[in-house]
């Protein structure tokens, strides 16, 4: 993996860690079956209109759609609406990196290396330490509810491999067609025909702006930006390798919870970011090539000691062009 990619997959962590804080907000406005339509909704309409159709198998949209979105977020604002703190959701959550690594290896053959396990493994217990630490104040149902959403997300996840498209902006985008739908379909039964509407309707009077604001966020930097990039992410490189960058988005819900909304993690929660971020760095193999890379750097020539470099640290620095390179 590159280091623009590694940028960009710790890019979306970060959107996805704060986007545990729009929900709670949005939360607040919107009833939850409602409030994750609504996320899509405002996408669909748009794409329908002016974005290009992605030339992907209509099968892998649907099973991209009903697993990230219906699925997912779904069950994902259910259960914080239920009690889930957002904290902790942003934690369990990422159950959804093993069961993507496990689901690629079982359904799809892919190869899962040593050091994946041991990535995966050491940021599992990481999540095990900060869950365990907080899972004192969560009732059971909502903590079983984010564990499906996660298991949502992995289907998703494979789903989205599985297409392989030419342009995985589109593709995200086109996504967004397919969750409404089904999510209005259980708002109706759910939290009542009428409920979410006069929500809407309130959300644009002077106490809602908080609610619309939460909305953009979830539906513009969560939704398209998020998803496209993981997406393009996901077409390169193979469901193992992509997934394990998920466990830093409970470190980024874990601090923004803290700031946000005084939820203060213990001494314990913290130890536990501190593996679910060495896990990752294992996983996906920033330590051994940060390693490889220092050792292959070439040595700058003493001060006093000419301008120009030796031949041994000419060859030095076109290896490391070439070990650059060859990443």
């Amino acid at each position: 993996m590159t280091a623009r990619d590694r940028s960009l997959a710790v890019l979306v962590a970060v959107l996805w860690g704060l986007n545990f804080l729009a929900v709670r907000v949005g939360l607040d406005h919107f009833p939850p079956f409602f409030l994750a339509a609504l996320r899509y909704l405002v996408l669909a309409v748009p794409v329908v209109l002016f974005v290009p159709r992605p030339g992907v198998p209509l099968r892998w949209l649907l099973g991209y759609g009903l697993g990230f979105g219906v699925a997912q977020f779904g069950l994902l604002f259910l259960a914080i609406e239920q009690g889930m703190p957002s904290g902790l959701a942003s934690v369990v959550v990422q159950a959804s990196a093993p069961f993507t690594v496990l689901l690629g290896a079982l359904l799809l053959r892919e190869r899962v290396t040593g050091r994946q396990l041991a990535g995966i493994g050491l940021a599992v217990l990481g999540m095990v330490v900060i869950a365990v630490d907080r899972s004192r104040t969560a009732p059971l149902m909502p903590l079983v509810l984010t564990v499906l959403a996660a298991l949502g997300w992995a289907v998703g996840n494979l789903a989205s491999r599985q297409a392989k498209p030419e342009y995985p902006l589109r593709f995200a985008l086109w996504m967004a067609v397919v969750p409404p739908l089904p999510l209005l379909a259980l708002s109706a039964v759910m939290e009542g025909p009428a409920t979410g509407w006069r929500a809407l309707g309130s959300a644009f009077g002077p106490e809602g702006w908080p609610g619309l604001v939460a909305l953009v966020y979830i539906a513009v930097l969560g939704s398209v930006v998020g998803s496209g990039i993981w997406t393009a992410l996901l077409k390169r490189y193979p469901a193992g390798v992509v997934a394990p960058f998920s466990m830093l988005v409970p470190v980024v819900g874990l601090v923004g919870a803290w700031l946000a909304l005084d939820e203060r993690p213990t001494g314990w929660a913290v130890a536990g970011g501190a593996v679910v971020v060495a896990g990752v760095l294992l996983g996906t193999g920033w330590l051994p090539r940060f390693a490889r890379e220092r050792a292959a750097a070439p040595r700058l020539p003493e001060e006093g000691g000419g301008g120009r470099p030796t031949g041994t640290q000419t060859a030095g620095a076109t290896g490391a062009s070439q070990e650059t390179k060859r990443s």
